[in-house]
């Protein structure tokens, strides 16, 4: 594990996938990110490159070539190679490799950035297109957060809290994890989530184009909580496990496949597309209290 600290927090990263470990305030002395606990979900902030969600079949097309991908891309199994460490960031990169190239046909440069300033950590995912023909991606994050946070409290003590009104459907998924064709009502014209257990039962909750850019998690029964804030992301899911004491919060660009899916990659829904040496950024955080 690689540690980062500042006067107010410590966080650890593990290079298997740059994988946020832990998030430790050392004011509150509570520590925010879920444990990883096997028994429910053995992982705690899986990166998700270079597609989100899962495919039809695991498999897509592209130029009439067929390949074949896990749910949630292969970059949160391989190895990232640290590239940096400043007083109050570090950063990882993943490169194109052959075995890469065997799941997808593109060549680039993935380089993830944590940064602390305060009692505020901040991740930038930073995607390069070093080919020299058009690359189709998505990229998104995946953190689980402890739920209760507080000891003395439960999970139904907590509710999100969104900093815009929303009146977004929520698109269901199908028992092999793809978007159903309508979403159904959810939201109307409120901005809060109370969290319960069998929120989650079917699976998380996808969100297209909210209007907010930052959810907070809450309880009338403490002061303690974060703000987890997103720019840039088109689609939401809210996620836990069956009676896990987490709740992930995931911004995405990009979403998995839906039910009537062609499974041509350059026409799935929610790919970004970089023209030889073009980049994006994209930077999610979180301040905890």
């Amino acid at each position: 594990m690689i540690l980062l600290e500042n006067k107010y927090l410590s966080i650890t990263v593990n290079p298997k996938g740059a994988e946020l470990n832990n998030i430790y305030n050392k004011d509150t002395r509570l520590e925010y990110l879920w444990s990883g606990n096997p028994v429910f979900w053995g992982k705690k902030s899986p990166v998700l490159f270079p597609i989100v969600g899962g495919l039809k079949n695991n498999t897509y097309t592209y130029n009439g070539a067929e390949f074949q991908m896990n749910r949630h891309g292969f970059a949160r199994e391989m190895e990232f190679s640290q590239n940096g460490h400043k007083k109050d960031s570090i950063s990882f990169t993943l490169n194109a490799s052959e075995d890469t190239l065997k799941q997808y046909p593109f060549i680039f440069r993935f380089n993830i950035t944590y940064t602390l300033k305060k009692n505020v950590l901040s991740c930038t995912y930073q995607i390069i297109n070093v080919d020299i023909k058009p690359m189709f991606f998505s990229v998104g994050a995946h953190p689980a957060f402890k739920v209760p946070l507080v000891e003395g409290t439960s999970f139904n003590d907590y509710y999100l809290r969104f900093n815009s009104a929303e009146s977004a459907g929520q698109w269901p998924l199908s028992k092999d994890g793809l978007i159903q064709e309508e979403p159904i009502p959810f939201f109307h014209n409120n901005n809060r989530i109370n969290l319960t257990k069998n929120l989650f039962y079917g699976d998380a909750l996808v969100f297209k184009e909210l209007e907010s850019n930052s959810i907070s998690l809450l309880s009338d029964k403490t002061k303690h909580g974060f703000k987890f804030g997103f720019n840039k992301f088109p689609y939401m899911g809210l996620w836990s496990a069956k009676d896990a004491d987490f709740i992930c919060i995931e911004p995405w660009c990009g979403i998995a496949d839906s039910v009537d899916v062609s499974g041509d990659i350059r026409k799935k829904e929610g790919m970004r597309i970089l023209f030889p040496g073009e980049q994006m950024n994209r930077t999610w955080s979180v301040e905890v209290f």
